[in-house]
């Protein structure tokens, strides 16, 4: 554009040289040359007092990006901040996106929550293998275990034994522990029997004793059925009463108390608390990562399922959209708030370091064609008000 814009110019004055001195038509021509050489040597100034100085010589008010490239990221930091780090137009943005029922729309189809969900695996699978077992043992001993110092550990177990059997919580604790425990009995006849053999007497005969100990299997076995089948059978009542006056002394009996955090106590300086916390770790990670792993197992099809269920509500529930869009956009809000500043500061902090020829070299890289355009504007506009002002010439003479 800078030769177009040239070649214009140096078209005008050939013409200008051609017909010099010439009347009549050609004189309308030489009075348009030259009037169009004034406006492109005029434009050409202009345009190019704002890169550099022109023809290298130091005019006053030329070179203005590079002598003012920091007032310009300045300026360009304060426009960006006030025009578009506004909370307004920030929120219209937002609206206007319709975030959650694109979302939505995306994710209902299962191919597409099917990447989303193996995405989320692959990257909590890298997650759970950087944890080490020496970040879990520093976690406990530096975090977990003075926590647990500090806190008093029987009003939190008070409140949960007492909420727990006001809710009937442990019932399906006591179910499962009646039938594991019927069930090692219907099964190991022989061990239950050699347990109490070793506690009778060594007078009694050994025939007296098989029958005592097949009596008390047989008696066991039907006491634990009857406990099982029965929901208001009296040992659950006694254990339930157990369990209620337990809660009810750990919040108020101050020597449950002091046994408890006694209990306690012992439990954390036990040197093998941390060797079974990382075993438990273990056990988790180890269970965690085949489930991760598994791109086919039941884990994933039901963060499938539930993603793509996700998905349709959302585009059912207008309700859920708003509050989900107004979350965006609250998000985005604080975002800009609390880092706007610092986002925008990006533009003055580059600006800063660029060198003053480098500024002005990229920016007009940038604008350069557009502002060649004055220039040949200003060789064209120049010519039609050279013949004008030369017509007008001609008719007051």
């Amino acid at each position: 554009m800078r030769a177009v814009a040239l070649s214009l110019l140096v078209l005008a004055a050939i013409v200008y040289a051609v017909t010099l001195g010439q009347d009549g038509f050609l004189g309308f021509v030489n009075a348009g040359a030259e009037a169009s050489m004034v406006g492109a040597i005029a434009d050409w100034f202009a345009v190019t007092a704002l890169f550099r100085h022109p023809l290298g010589l130091p005019i006053p008010h030329t070179a203005l990006i590079p002598k003012r490239k920091d007032d310009l990221g300045r300026g360009l930091e304060d426009f960006v901040g006030e025009n578009f780090l506004q909370e307004a137009v920030i929120r219209d943005r937002v609206g206007a996106a319709d975030l959650s029922r694109r979302v939505g729309v995306w994710a209902s189809e299962p191919e597409n929550a099917r990447k989303v969900v193996h995405e989320v695996m692959d990257v909590a699978a890298i997650a759970v293998t950087k944890v080490k077992d020496h970040h879990i043992v520093e976690v406990v001993e530096t975090v977990l275990v003075p926590r647990f110092r500090e806190e008093p550990i029987a009003p939190i177990l008070g409140t949960f034994v007492v909420e727990a059997v006001r809710d009937d919580l442990h019932h399906g604790l006591v179910d499962l522990a009646l039938e594991e425990l019927h069930g090692w009995l219907a099964h190991n006849q022989e061990t239950f029997a050699e347990v109490l053999i070793e506690r009778a007497p060594w007078w009694a005969p050994d025939r007296v004793n098989e029958m005592v100990t097949e009596r008390l299997h047989v008696e066991a076995l039907r006491w634990l059925n009857d406990i099982r089948n029965d929901p208001r059978h009296r040992a659950r009542k006694a254990l339930d009463s157990m369990l209620a006056r337990l809660g009810q002394d750990l919040l108020t009996n101050e020597s449950t108390q002091t046994r408890a955090e006694s209990f306690k106590l012992r439990m954390l300086e036990h040197p093998q608390f941390a060797a079974t916390t990382v075993s438990l770790w273990k056990a988790f990670r180890n269970a965690l990562l085949e489930a991760l792993r598994d791109k086919d197992g039941l884990l994933a099809q039901r963060l499938e399922q539930e993603l793509v269920a996700f998905a349709h509500r959302l585009l059912v529930d207008h309700e859920l959209r708003a509050k989900l869009d107004g979350l965006a956009a609250d998000a985005a809000v604080f975002a800009v708030s609390r880092y706007g500043s610092e986002l925008t500061a990006v533009i003055t902090h580059t600006i800063e370091k660029w060198d003053g020829k480098e500024a002005s070299d990229r920016i007009e890289l940038h604008v350069g064609r557009d502002l060649q355009f004055i220039r040949i504007n200003g060789t064209i506009v120049g010519g039609l008000v050279g013949v004008l002002i030369h017509a007008a010439t001609v008719l007051v003479h």
